[in-house]
This record gives C-alpha cells, sequence and structure tokens, in this order.
C-alpha cells in the first residue's frame, strides 16, 4: 500500500509501507522505461550531436567540397601609399647578443592600440623565423607572431644562439594587415 508524503521541501514522495523505504523523487519525474535504457538512448544522442560537425567535414572532402568551408577574408583597412615601417635596430646583417632590443620605425601612418579604429594607423607585429601570414585575416598569435597591441615601438626579445629572420608588418584595430599591406624588409640577424 502506497500512501503520499510531503518531503523537507514540500514536494509528494511516495512510501512504501511493504517496502520499507521511501523515494525521494517525486512520482511525476518518474516515467515508465526510465533507467538504464534511456540513460543509454541520451548519451547516443549526445555523441551524435558532437559528432555531426566532423561528419560534415569529412563529407564535405569526401564530395571536393571542403573549399566552401574556408574562412571568409575580413575587410581591410586602407594604408597611405606613402607607409612604410622598418627597423631601427637591429640592422640587417648584424651579429647581436641575447636579449636583443628591436626599434620599430613608422613614417606616413600613426600607432594605435588594437582596437582603437582611427584613419592612418594601426600596431605592430613582429614576424620571427616565419613567412607574413595571409593578408586578409589578421595576424595569428604564437611564437612567430608577435604582437604589440598595446602600441610599443620596441621590444627586448630572447633568443637562441644562431641566425633569425624579423619582419614587421603593421596591423589595424582588428589585427589584419592593412590594404596593401605595410611590412618591412626581412632582416637577418646573427645571435652569438
Amino acid at each position: 500500500m502506497r500512501q503520499t508524503i510531503r518531503s523537507r521541501a514540500g514536494l509528494p514522495v511516495l512510501q512504501s509501507k511493504a517496502g520499507g523505504g521511501s523515494r525521494t523523487q517525486p512520482p511525476e519525474f518518474r516515467r515508465p522505461g526510465s533507467g538504464a535504457r534511456s540513460l543509454v538512448f541520451m548519451l547516443l544522442g549526445l555523441l551524435a550531436v558532437a559528432l555531426a560537425p566532423s561528419l560534415a567535414a569529412i563529407s564535405a572532402r569526401a564530395d571536393g567540397h571542403a573549399h566552401d568551408h574556408a574562412p571568409a577574408a575580413i575587410p581591410r583597412t586602407p594604408a597611405p601609399p606613402d607607409a612604410r615601417v622598418y627597423f631601427i635596430t637591429p640592422t640587417d646583417g648584424e651579429t647581436v647578443t641575447s636579449p636583443v632590443v628591436v626599434r620599430f620605425g613608422l613614417t606616413g601612418m600613426g600607432v594605435a592600440p588594437a582596437g582603437v579604429a582611427k584613419e592612418s594607423t594601426g600596431h605592430h607585429h613582429l614576424v620571427i623565423d616565419a613567412e607574413l601570414p595571409p593578408s586578409g585575416l589578421p595576424v595569428p598569435s604564437s611564437e612567430h607572431y608577435r604582437h604589440f597591441g598595446g602600441g610599443q615601438t620596441e621590444v627586448t626579445l630572447e633568443l637562441a644562439p644562431g641566425e633569425h629572420t624579423l619582419q614587421l608588418l603593421l596591423g589595424d584595430q582588428n589585427h589584419v594587415p592593412h590594404d596593401p599591406p605595410v611590412a618591412s624588409k626581412r632582416i637577418t640577424i646573427r645571435v652569438e
């Protein structure tokens, strides 16, 4: 025989005199067929939802339509025709010791922090031992692509002994290279 009693929270709780225990789950939440089988179906559903994007990508590659899902280029900020970025120090071919002080120069434009949209301005990015990134996308952030979004015009770098290449690239408020890109000549330095 069952009777309904109230829990401390005021929810109905079933209690069976024959079973000697009480169930703490309200009866309106217990459904026929619930339990392990429902849990399995719920987990299978979650797995299907989680794998859907991967399966779509595999399918697109198999169909030869993977190019349809490439990241879209971001609108680029125009650069003044006389804009030029360059290294003040070090100079191309110079032998230096680590840490290396690198100073950036800029003419024809001004320096503004990332996030500030002001005409004819940008902020520096230093490309270390790598190629320039694609022009229509934000400059990546890694040990090869250093961002100076605070408007900095110099940095002290710890570089391993050996030969290294450095190149400056100006980015707009969204870290996207200008149109046309404002990039320095690529220089090579030797660290002792």
